[in-house]
């Protein structure tokens, strides 16, 4: 399936189809010439703004994440949702899927959402997730990706969205531990869920704003973190957290921030997928063969990871 014939089908029950199959393929034959073919043309014209929902396990990212495509549904946004889940220990497959963890409407043509499994990846993202979010990014106008829930350890989604929130609910300690695990690096918005439990909610939000006040955000001075309080329930401070993702969007727009931003993620790509192929050995070697892992600006990522790939394996 061609991006082009993904672009074709896009907004009808048959696209959804397409997409589904597509990205199965992917899953399946990832090194393959139709895969790599379809993940060039999709790097190479972006469209959507790509946002990662990540927080401790029952924090409420879910029930967020639902109460995101529903708004940006109402305002006329394509939207492509990645979920995901814990595996099962049986089948390796995701365990909850898609269908308990986002509530959205199956027979809308607007919207997708794909369930993958986390397996034994700690960063709480999938081993496809990159792929599926540079193919959906290239055919909707909002990618929306929800981390399994694994804690401290979920910072990988930092090298896959745009705009980063963290989620932390009233009275769990999490405002305050999530200052401790180093994780305070990765959100650009902090949400502080159920803020319908009212006074709890803003003792856990001002707790957040005071802490964030001693440390830096996730691009250093230029964009202060924001903390907010929302209810996915009652929508209270949906309009907030709404403008807010927009405002993000606009501030990375300016001065190339963005294209800085994926560049960076690409390079990032790239060593990290050498380094789950070939191990550290391999990035030494490289390094010996004279081989220079930077990205030059306008270089497809996944082109220069076929190019040192085949390098390391000419000199096995």
């Amino acid at each position: 399936m061609t991006l082009d014939a993904l672009r074709s089908a896009a907004g009808t029950m048959g696209g959804k189809r397409a997409l589904a199959a597509a990205l199965a393929g992917l899953e399946r034959d990832p090194d393959g010439e139709a895969a790599q073919a379809l993940l060039d043309a999709a790097w190479r014209e972006p469209r959507a703004h790509v946002v990662g929902v990540t927080g401790p396990p029952g924090v409420g990212k879910s029930s967020l994440c639902a109460a995101l495509v529903a708004a940006w549904r109402r305002d006329g946004k394509t939207v492509g949702v990645i979920a995901v889940d814990p595996s099962s220990r049986a089948s390796g497959g995701a365990l909850l899927g898609d269908r308990v963890r986002i509530v959205h409407d199956s027979a809308d043509a607007g919207s997708f959402v794909r369930s993958m499994a986390a397996r034994d990846r700690l960063g709480g993202l999938a081993d496809q997730t990159l792929a599926a979010m540079v193919v959906m990014r290239a055919l909707f106008d909002r990618v929306l990706i929800e981390t399994v829930g694994v804690g401290q350890s979920e910072t990988d989604v930092a090298g896959v969205a745009d705009t980063v929130v963290f989620c932390v609910q009233p009275g769990s300690g999490d405002s305050l531990q999530f200052m401790k695990a180093g994780i305070v690096e990765i959100p650009h918005l902090i949400a502080v869920t159920k803020a319908d439990l009212g006074a709890a909610a803003e003792r856990a939000r001002a707790d957040v704003a005071g802490a964030l006040s001693l440390a830096a955000g996730g691009e250093g001075d230029d964009w202060p973190v924001k903390a907010l309080a929302v209810s996915s329930r009652s929508s209270v401070g949906m309009t907030g957290l709404m403008d807010a993702l927009d405002a993000h969007r606009a501030h990375m727009a300016e001065d190339g921030r963005l294209v800085v931003a994926r560049h960076r993620q690409s390079e990032g790509w790239v060593v990290e997928s050498l380094r789950d192929r070939f191990g550290r050995d391999g990035i030494a070697r490289l390094g010996r063969l004279g081989f220079d892992l930077a990205l030059a600006p306008g270089v497809q990522p996944f082109q220069r990871l076929r190019e040192l790939g085949a390098a390391l394996e000419a000199s096995r």
